[in-house]
């Protein structure tokens, strides 16, 4: 495989733990950037937008070595409303109980930035996900262990929040955080890898 030094503009352990699934070492360091939602906005629209900033606010960073970044931004969409992090408790049980028993979607946007080249390549990629019926004690259960805060919708599926997802229709990685086979295009599509050579 052909390496290239990246910079993860993230400070999530899990897209980390994905680039270095398939071999990609990345150094981390995290954008400071408002990831509000901007009026009007779609899923894909407030994904691909933040995960951009974030790539482009890194490599503005004179101090900060690399030539290719990776900028990543999920969020959890249900019924059109897009679901951040939970701010409390009582903010994670309500989102838990209203994806309860159905589907809803995760919108992973990617954004790779070439700084010597001045090129960026991203999109956005959708999961459907199902989550089955969760009863009182199952949600505040959850709930007490921790995992539901610093997540968009509340979970995580690669964690103890597995057992609520009899399935997923679209990519298991983008729902964890990264899109990482349209990653590994763009970052292919750049010259910054390539898997196999």
């Amino acid at each position: 495989m052909t390496r290239t030094p990246l910079v993860l503009a993230s400070a999530s352990p899990r897209r980390r733990e994905l680039l270095a699934q398939v071999g990609l070492n990345a150094h981390v360091v995290p954008a400071d950037i408002d990831e509000a939602v901007l009026p009007g906005e779609t899923p894909d629209t407030h994904v691909i937008r933040l995960s951009e900033a974030k790539a482009l606010a890194v490599a503005a960073r004179t101090e900060v070595a690399g030539r290719f970044f990776i900028g990543s931004d999920t969020v959890v969409v249900r019924d059109g409303t897009i679901l951040g992090k939970p701010v409390d408790p009582l903010d994670a049980a309500a989102m838990l109980r209203s994806l309860s028993g159905r589907a809803h979607e995760v919108v992973s946007g990617y954004a790779v930035h070439d700084r010597a080249g001045g090129r960026t390549v991203s999109g956005a990629v959708t999961t459907t996900v199902w989550f089955k019926e969760l009863t009182e004690a199952e949600i505040a259960g959850y709930i007490a262990s921790g995992e539901p805060f610093d997540k968009a919708g509340a979970y995580a599926i690669q964690g103890l929040g597995a057992f609520m997802v009899p399935r997923i229709e679209g990519s298991y990685p983008n729902v964890v955080g990264l899109p990482l086979c349209e990653v590994i295009a763009a970052l292919e599509e750049l010259g910054a890898v390539n898997l196999f050579s």
